[in-house]
């Protein structure tokens, strides 16, 4: 909790405009005075500078609920040194803090397939949802399609190693529905860059599959080739579905990462 509210605390949510005239803080434009304005409601400064009476009209805004789901698969725990956490637990961090980040902007937010709701008591309910869901004994998680709601904006936090078919149908039932959101990829540096060599002894993380070898450095080629073509598929897939595509390996500050997912979310 605390370090997820550290990192929230370095963005400035606002609450969010509908683009027409209402109740809210910000400007939104100056329009002719019409009967039944009041004499309160006029801008005399503004109106000083023509014939005609204006009134200055606020920006009406709303709360907007977002959903946030962090895959549990078994391949989310690996960390690949001591010294960096588990794919999984920067993938709750950065959740969290998102989480917190919106809800002080107003916004109602839940875990995926939970009731969004506002408030401080928010984050705390999804700090212990994310900290007590068992890790899965596969290999494959895929975000629950039929919790989807129009009016929704939804961040998925995964490596995205797996069959990518899941996320693939998921991000176009979303676009039917008119949802837009976010993938983030969470990957260890060593998953990144590959830098093994010798003998090796690959598996999956529920250890279903294994791939021996005996030359580990003659395997990096074809695998950041593999890498990048996966990447590119989803990056395609977000951007026909409406939705935004980034990557973030645990070797760097999680702030880099929260800014991004909060500047694609506001865009």
């Amino acid at each position: 909790m605390l370090s997820a509210e550290r990192l929230a605390a370095a963005l400035v949510p606002g609450a969010h405009g509908q683009r027409r005239a209402g109740t809210g803080e910000d400007f939104w434009q100056y329009r002719p005075a019409t009967a039944g304005d009041t004499a309160r409601s006029i801008d005399w400064r503004r109106s000083a500078r023509s014939d005609g009476q204006f009134v200055r009209d606020r920006e009406a805004q709303v709360a907007q609920s977002a959903s946030l789901w962090v895959s549990a698969a078994a391949g989310m725990d690996y960390a690949g040194a001591p010294s960096r956490p588990a794919k999984r637990d920067r993938a709750d961090l950065l959740a969290l803090a998102l989480a917190m980040a919106l809800l002080a902007g107003g916004e109602r937010v839940a875990l995926a397939g939970q009731l969004p709701r506002p408030g401080r008591l928010q984050a705390e309910r999804i700090a212990e949802a994310l900290v007590s869901r068992a890790a899965l004994p596969s290999d494959e998680d895929a975000p629950p399609a039929e919790a989807l709601r129009p009016g929704q904006r939804v961040v998925l936090f995964d490596d995205f190693l797996g069959d990518p078919q899941p996320v693939l149908d998921y991000l176009a039932h979303a676009a039917g529905l008119g949802i837009g959101g976010a993938l983030m990829q969470v990957l260890d540096p060593d998953e990144e860059g590959f830098p093994w060599e010798g003998a090796v002894l690959f598996r999956s993380g529920s250890g279903a599959l294994r791939h021996d070898t005996r030359d580990a450095a003659g395997l990096r080629d074809a695998y950041l080739a593999r890498l990048a073509e996966r990447r590119a598929l989803l990056s395609r897939a977000a951007l026909a579905s409406g939705w935004h595509f980034g990557t973030h390996d645990t070797g760097q500050p999680p702030a880099q990462a929260l800014l991004w997912l909060w500047s694609v979310l506001e865009g």
